[in-house]
């Protein structure tokens, strides 16, 4: 009595390895996506917590609409002055934070120019 020997042929492992290539083909964009998407709304948190802190700052020095306010170091002071906890906020897409004057919203370099902005709302 002969044994049949059951394998699998070329053609079916290339077809295998052909539907993987296909499924990894359409997963690592939406992978991709979904990564920047999470780095822009970390930047927004960021961008809200430094908004927020020059408000405060404004209040605490009695600041008129437009005043000029210090470099985002300085609301990341230590001690009393500390309005931003933890050090300087930074953009996990490795943008820069500008805080402006009072009355405007502070901005991040990568701006809008990322599939996902990098602005406030």
């Amino acid at each position: 009595m002969k044994s049949i020997r059951r394998a699998f042929t070329l053609v079916e492992i290339m077809i295998v390895v052909l539907i993987i290539g296909i499924l990894v083909a359409i997963a690592v964009p939406n992978f991709i996506r979904a990564r920047e998407s999470a780095r822009a709304r970390a930047c927004v948190a960021n961008l809200r917590q430094i908004d927020s802190a020059k408000e405060q700052y404004a209040m605490d020095n009695r600041l008129a609409q437009g005043a000029t306010m210090p470099a985002l170091s300085a609301l990341c002071g230590s001690g009393t002055t500390t309005y931003i906890k933890g050090g300087s906020p930074a953009c996990p897409s490795s943008g820069t934070y500008t805080v402006g004057n009072l009355g405007t919203d502070p901005t991040c370099s990568v701006g809008t120019g990322a599939a996902v902005p990098h602005v406030l709302p």
